[in-house]
Protein backbone atom coordinates (compact mmCIF):
# COMPACT_ATOMS: atom_id res chain seq x y z
CA UNK A 1 0.00 0.00 0.00
CA UNK A 2 1.59 3.62 -1.08
CA UNK A 3 2.33 5.89 2.04
CA UNK A 4 3.23 9.31 2.49
CA UNK A 5 6.96 8.08 1.81
CA UNK A 6 6.23 6.60 -1.55
CA UNK A 7 5.35 9.72 -2.97
CA UNK A 8 8.67 10.97 -4.19
CA UNK A 9 7.24 15.30 -4.22
CA UNK A 10 5.77 15.15 -0.84
CA UNK A 11 8.67 16.56 0.62
CA UNK A 12 6.70 17.40 4.03
CA UNK A 13 4.60 14.29 3.91
CA UNK A 14 2.11 17.13 4.23
CA UNK A 15 -1.15 17.59 1.84
CA UNK A 16 -2.39 21.55 1.95
CA UNK A 17 -5.98 21.05 0.72
CA UNK A 18 -6.65 24.29 -0.79
CA UNK A 19 -10.50 24.66 -0.84
CA UNK A 20 -12.46 26.22 -3.95
CA UNK A 21 -15.76 27.01 -3.02
CA UNK A 22 -16.01 28.37 -6.60
CA UNK A 23 -19.36 28.47 -9.32
CA UNK A 24 -18.33 31.46 -11.59
CA UNK A 25 -17.12 29.25 -14.60
CA UNK A 26 -20.39 27.96 -15.14
CA UNK A 27 -24.00 29.70 -14.48
CA UNK A 28 -25.48 26.54 -11.86
CA UNK A 29 -25.34 27.04 -8.55
CA UNK A 30 -24.46 24.76 -5.77
CA UNK A 31 -21.14 23.28 -7.27
CA UNK A 32 -19.42 26.23 -4.62
CA UNK A 33 -20.66 23.80 -1.76
CA UNK A 34 -18.65 21.19 -2.61
CA UNK A 35 -15.49 21.84 -0.12
CA UNK A 36 -17.53 22.06 2.31
CA UNK A 37 -19.28 18.30 1.42
CA UNK A 38 -16.37 16.67 0.91
CA UNK A 39 -15.21 17.82 4.27
CA UNK A 40 -18.44 17.26 5.95
CA UNK A 41 -18.09 13.46 4.62
CA UNK A 42 -14.45 12.99 6.10
CA UNK A 43 -11.97 13.58 3.03
CA UNK A 44 -9.35 15.46 5.83
CA UNK A 45 -9.82 12.33 8.39
CA UNK A 46 -9.83 9.51 5.58
CA UNK A 47 -6.36 10.98 3.70
CA UNK A 48 -4.96 11.69 7.64
CA UNK A 49 -6.11 8.04 8.16
CA UNK A 50 -3.72 7.03 5.25
CA UNK A 51 -0.46 8.70 7.16
CA UNK A 52 -0.85 11.93 5.68
CA UNK A 53 -0.57 15.12 7.80
CA UNK A 54 -2.86 17.99 6.77
CA UNK A 55 -3.28 22.51 6.49
CA UNK A 56 -6.20 23.85 4.97
CA UNK A 57 -5.91 26.74 2.67
CA UNK A 58 -8.98 28.86 2.13
CA UNK A 59 -7.79 31.58 -0.41
CA UNK A 60 -11.27 32.80 -1.53
CA UNK A 61 -12.73 33.29 2.23
CA UNK A 62 -12.84 37.12 2.09
CA UNK A 63 -14.28 37.21 -0.92
CA UNK A 64 -18.23 37.93 -2.20
CA UNK A 65 -18.57 35.20 -4.53
CA UNK A 66 -22.52 35.41 -4.31
CA UNK A 67 -22.38 39.73 -5.32
CA UNK A 68 -19.61 38.83 -7.76
CA UNK A 69 -21.66 36.42 -9.67
CA UNK A 70 -24.55 38.33 -10.10
CA UNK A 71 -22.64 41.14 -11.62
CA UNK A 72 -24.05 41.15 -15.23
CA UNK A 73 -21.41 43.76 -16.54
CA UNK A 74 -18.78 41.18 -15.74
CA UNK A 75 -18.57 39.65 -19.23
CA UNK A 76 -15.71 40.11 -22.34
CA UNK A 77 -16.74 39.15 -25.85
CA UNK A 78 -18.19 35.78 -25.25
CA UNK A 79 -16.75 34.52 -21.92
CA UNK A 80 -19.18 35.54 -18.57
CA UNK A 81 -17.61 36.44 -15.39
CA UNK A 82 -13.88 36.53 -16.84
CA UNK A 83 -13.04 39.36 -14.15
CA UNK A 84 -14.80 37.15 -11.13
CA UNK A 85 -12.60 33.43 -12.79
CA UNK A 86 -9.86 36.01 -12.99
CA UNK A 87 -9.53 36.95 -9.28
CA UNK A 88 -10.43 33.97 -8.16
CA UNK A 89 -7.98 31.43 -9.74
CA UNK A 90 -5.37 34.13 -9.45
CA UNK A 91 -5.77 33.72 -5.21
CA UNK A 92 -5.94 29.78 -5.84
CA UNK A 93 -2.76 29.41 -8.31
CA UNK A 94 -1.26 31.37 -5.47
CA UNK A 95 -2.22 28.85 -2.63
CA UNK A 96 -1.42 25.94 -4.83
CA UNK A 97 2.03 27.45 -5.53
CA UNK A 98 2.66 28.33 -1.58
CA UNK A 99 1.92 24.65 -1.02
CA UNK A 100 4.17 23.28 -3.47
CA UNK A 101 6.99 25.27 -2.94
CA UNK A 102 6.95 24.06 0.82
CA UNK A 103 6.71 20.64 -0.62
CA UNK A 104 3.49 19.93 0.53
CA UNK A 105 1.29 17.97 -1.92
CA UNK A 106 -1.91 20.35 -2.58
CA UNK A 107 -4.96 19.08 -3.32
CA UNK A 108 -7.56 21.25 -4.17
CA UNK A 109 -11.45 21.01 -3.72
CA UNK A 110 -13.95 22.30 -6.34
CA UNK A 111 -15.73 24.23 -7.24
CA UNK A 112 -15.65 23.94 -11.21
CA UNK A 113 -13.39 23.06 -13.37
CA UNK A 114 -12.34 26.73 -14.01
CA UNK A 115 -10.48 26.85 -11.20
CA UNK A 116 -7.53 24.30 -12.77
CA UNK A 117 -6.51 27.54 -14.54
CA UNK A 118 -4.97 28.10 -11.01
CA UNK A 119 -4.21 24.91 -9.67
CA UNK A 120 -2.05 23.81 -12.33
CA UNK A 121 -0.21 27.25 -12.92
CA UNK A 122 0.58 26.84 -9.22
CA UNK A 123 1.96 23.42 -10.10
CA UNK A 124 3.64 24.39 -12.87
CA UNK A 125 5.57 27.07 -11.42
CA UNK A 126 7.45 24.44 -8.82
CA UNK A 127 7.52 22.03 -11.54
CA UNK A 128 7.73 22.74 -14.85
CA UNK A 129 8.64 19.26 -15.97
CA UNK A 130 4.97 18.41 -14.11
CA UNK A 131 2.35 16.69 -16.63
CA UNK A 132 -1.12 16.44 -16.51
CA UNK A 133 -3.65 13.75 -16.26
CA UNK A 134 -7.21 15.71 -17.49
CA UNK A 135 -10.30 12.99 -16.06
CA UNK A 136 -13.38 14.73 -17.97
CA UNK A 137 -16.44 13.62 -19.84
CA UNK A 138 -15.42 17.12 -21.65
CA UNK A 139 -12.47 18.47 -23.00
CA UNK A 140 -12.53 22.01 -21.34
CA UNK A 141 -10.61 23.44 -24.44
CA UNK A 142 -12.76 25.49 -25.75
CA UNK A 143 -11.49 28.94 -26.88
CA UNK A 144 -13.04 32.64 -26.38
CA UNK A 145 -14.08 32.23 -29.97
CA UNK A 146 -15.30 28.61 -30.43
CA UNK A 147 -16.87 28.61 -27.00
CA UNK A 148 -21.21 28.21 -27.25
CA UNK A 149 -21.79 29.26 -23.98
CA UNK A 150 -19.34 31.40 -22.79
CA UNK A 151 -18.95 29.49 -19.44
CA UNK A 152 -15.05 29.52 -19.02
CA UNK A 153 -14.98 26.20 -16.75
CA UNK A 154 -15.32 24.60 -20.59
CA UNK A 155 -12.32 26.82 -21.77
CA UNK A 156 -9.29 26.43 -18.98
CA UNK A 157 -6.94 24.03 -20.80
CA UNK A 158 -6.62 26.73 -23.71
CA UNK A 159 -5.76 29.35 -21.36
CA UNK A 160 -2.81 27.55 -19.67
CA UNK A 161 -1.90 26.64 -23.49
CA UNK A 162 -1.68 30.27 -24.54
CA UNK A 163 -4.30 29.73 -27.14
CA UNK A 164 -6.10 32.68 -29.08
CA UNK A 165 -4.04 35.88 -26.61
CA UNK A 166 -5.90 38.12 -28.78
CA UNK A 167 -9.03 36.85 -27.67
CA UNK A 168 -7.97 36.43 -23.96
CA UNK A 169 -9.89 38.57 -21.21
CA UNK A 170 -8.05 41.56 -19.56
CA UNK A 171 -8.55 39.59 -15.90
CA UNK A 172 -7.34 36.44 -17.28
CA UNK A 173 -3.88 37.39 -18.71
CA UNK A 174 -2.06 36.73 -15.50
CA UNK A 175 -3.13 32.81 -17.01
CA UNK A 176 0.94 31.48 -17.78
CA UNK A 177 1.29 29.65 -21.17
CA UNK A 178 2.45 26.56 -19.08
CA UNK A 179 1.52 23.46 -20.64
CA UNK A 180 2.49 22.15 -24.33
CA UNK A 181 0.47 19.77 -25.92
CA UNK A 182 2.80 16.84 -25.46
CA UNK A 183 2.10 17.18 -21.52
CA UNK A 184 -1.37 16.27 -21.37
CA UNK A 185 -3.75 13.94 -21.55
CA UNK A 186 -7.33 13.13 -21.76
CA UNK A 187 -9.22 10.44 -20.36
CA UNK A 188 -12.83 9.87 -20.12
CA UNK A 189 -13.99 12.29 -22.97
CA UNK A 190 -17.25 11.50 -24.51
CA UNK A 191 -18.90 15.10 -25.05
CA UNK A 192 -16.54 17.23 -27.20
CA UNK A 193 -18.00 20.10 -29.03
CA UNK A 194 -16.56 19.72 -33.05
CA UNK A 195 -14.23 22.54 -32.40
CA UNK A 196 -12.48 20.90 -29.43
CA UNK A 197 -12.54 17.94 -31.68
CA UNK A 198 -9.97 20.24 -33.99
CA UNK A 199 -7.93 21.86 -31.31
CA UNK A 200 -7.36 18.69 -30.26
CA UNK A 201 -6.40 16.98 -33.75
CA UNK A 202 -5.04 20.30 -34.36
CA UNK A 203 -2.06 20.38 -31.93
CA UNK A 204 -1.53 16.53 -31.46
CA UNK A 205 -2.95 16.13 -27.96
CA UNK A 206 -3.23 12.55 -26.89
CA UNK A 207 -6.99 12.48 -26.17
CA UNK A 208 -8.80 8.97 -24.62
CA UNK A 209 -12.49 8.89 -24.96
CA UNK A 210 -15.06 6.07 -23.81
CA UNK A 211 -14.16 4.50 -27.22
CA UNK A 212 -10.73 3.74 -26.06
CA UNK A 213 -11.42 2.80 -22.67
CA UNK A 214 -14.21 0.05 -24.13
CA UNK A 215 -12.04 -1.29 -26.81
CA UNK A 216 -8.29 -1.11 -24.92
CA UNK A 217 -9.67 -1.68 -20.90
CA UNK A 218 -8.82 1.25 -18.54
CA UNK A 219 -5.51 -0.41 -17.60
CA UNK A 220 -4.23 0.33 -20.87
CA UNK A 221 -5.42 3.58 -21.82
CA UNK A 222 -3.98 4.47 -18.47
CA UNK A 223 -0.86 3.38 -19.44
CA UNK A 224 -0.98 4.81 -23.09
CA UNK A 225 -1.84 7.78 -21.57
CA UNK A 226 1.26 8.13 -19.10
CA UNK A 227 3.36 6.58 -22.06
CA UNK A 228 2.56 9.78 -24.42
CA UNK A 229 3.29 12.38 -21.48
CA UNK A 230 5.50 10.80 -19.39
CA UNK A 231 7.29 8.45 -21.26
CA UNK A 232 10.29 7.88 -18.68
CA UNK A 233 7.86 7.74 -15.91
CA UNK A 234 10.33 10.54 -14.31
CA UNK A 235 7.92 13.37 -14.43
CA UNK A 236 5.62 14.84 -11.72
CA UNK A 237 1.87 14.13 -12.13
CA UNK A 238 -1.25 16.47 -11.92
CA UNK A 239 -4.26 14.82 -11.60
CA UNK A 240 -6.98 17.35 -12.54
CA UNK A 241 -10.29 15.22 -12.05
CA UNK A 242 -13.92 16.08 -12.92
CA UNK A 243 -16.24 13.50 -11.16
CA UNK A 244 -18.62 13.76 -14.50
CA UNK A 245 -16.03 11.70 -15.78
CA UNK A 246 -17.50 8.87 -14.07
CA UNK A 247 -21.03 7.61 -15.23
CA UNK A 248 -24.03 9.61 -13.81
CA UNK A 249 -25.37 5.95 -12.31
CA UNK A 250 -22.65 6.45 -9.70
CA UNK A 251 -21.80 10.38 -9.85
CA UNK A 252 -25.59 12.50 -10.18
CA UNK A 253 -25.06 14.93 -8.17
CA UNK A 254 -22.49 16.80 -11.30
CA UNK A 255 -23.46 20.10 -13.26
CA UNK A 256 -22.74 18.62 -16.92
CA UNK A 257 -24.06 14.95 -16.48
CA UNK A 258 -23.05 12.64 -19.60
CA UNK A 259 -24.31 9.19 -20.12
CA UNK A 260 -22.03 6.18 -21.05
CA UNK A 261 -19.17 6.96 -18.27
CA UNK A 262 -16.76 5.44 -16.82
CA UNK A 263 -17.71 2.92 -13.75
CA UNK A 264 -16.89 3.92 -10.80
CA UNK A 265 -14.23 1.48 -10.17
CA UNK A 266 -12.64 2.01 -13.60
CA UNK A 267 -12.79 5.92 -12.05
CA UNK A 268 -10.89 4.58 -9.35
CA UNK A 269 -8.61 2.51 -10.99
CA UNK A 270 -7.56 5.57 -12.59
CA UNK A 271 -6.66 7.04 -9.42
CA UNK A 272 -4.90 4.02 -7.93
CA UNK A 273 -2.37 3.64 -10.84
CA UNK A 274 -1.11 7.29 -10.37
CA UNK A 275 -0.87 6.76 -6.40
CA UNK A 276 1.32 3.49 -7.97
CA UNK A 277 3.55 5.58 -9.62
CA UNK A 278 4.53 7.61 -6.63
CA UNK A 279 4.67 11.04 -9.31
CA UNK A 280 1.36 12.56 -7.67
CA UNK A 281 2.61 15.85 -7.05
CA UNK A 282 -1.00 17.74 -7.17
CA UNK A 283 -4.87 16.83 -7.39
CA UNK A 284 -7.79 18.56 -8.15
CA UNK A 285 -11.28 16.93 -6.91
CA UNK A 286 -13.98 19.20 -8.98
CA UNK A 287 -17.27 19.52 -10.00
CA UNK A 288 -19.60 17.59 -7.17
CA UNK A 289 -22.76 19.36 -7.33
CA UNK A 290 -24.67 18.82 -4.33
CA UNK A 291 -27.59 21.31 -5.29
CA UNK A 292 -28.30 19.13 -8.23
CA UNK A 293 -29.25 15.96 -6.25
CA UNK A 294 -32.66 14.44 -7.21
CA UNK A 295 -32.58 13.25 -2.96
CA UNK A 296 -30.29 12.32 -0.30
CA UNK A 297 -28.49 9.23 -1.74
CA UNK A 298 -27.65 11.46 -4.70
CA UNK A 299 -25.46 13.82 -2.73
CA UNK A 300 -24.01 10.96 -0.71
CA UNK A 301 -22.97 9.04 -3.72
CA UNK A 302 -21.54 11.84 -5.48
CA UNK A 303 -19.94 13.02 -2.21
CA UNK A 304 -18.62 9.78 -1.26
CA UNK A 305 -16.76 9.51 -4.77
CA UNK A 306 -15.30 12.43 -4.89
CA UNK A 307 -13.66 11.21 -1.16
CA UNK A 308 -12.51 8.02 -2.64
CA UNK A 309 -11.11 9.54 -5.70
CA UNK A 310 -8.57 11.68 -3.44
CA UNK A 311 -8.29 8.48 -1.07
CA UNK A 312 -7.02 6.46 -3.86
CA UNK A 313 -4.73 8.77 -5.39
CA UNK A 314 -2.99 9.45 -2.14
CA UNK A 315 -2.83 5.54 -1.04
CA UNK A 316 -5.82 3.75 -0.11
CA UNK A 317 -5.69 0.50 -1.55
CA UNK A 318 -8.44 -2.90 -2.27
CA UNK A 319 -5.67 -4.96 -0.11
Amino acid sequence: MPSPTHYKYAATKNLSLVLAPFSGGQGKGGVEDGPEYLLEHGIEKHLKSLGWSTTISDPLKDDDLAAQKSDLSDVSGKCKRPKMVGQATKKIYAAVKEAAHKGDIPVTLGGDHSIAMGTIAGTLDKHPDACVLWIDAHGDINTPSTSDSGNIHGMPVSFLMGMEPEACPPDLKWVPNCIAANKIAYIGLRDVDAEEKKILKDHNISAFSMYHVDKYGISKVVEMALDKINPNRDCPIHLSYDVDAIDPLYVPATGTPVRGGLTLREGLFIAEEVAETGLLCALDVVEVNPALAAHDVHVLDTVSAGVSIAKCALGETLL
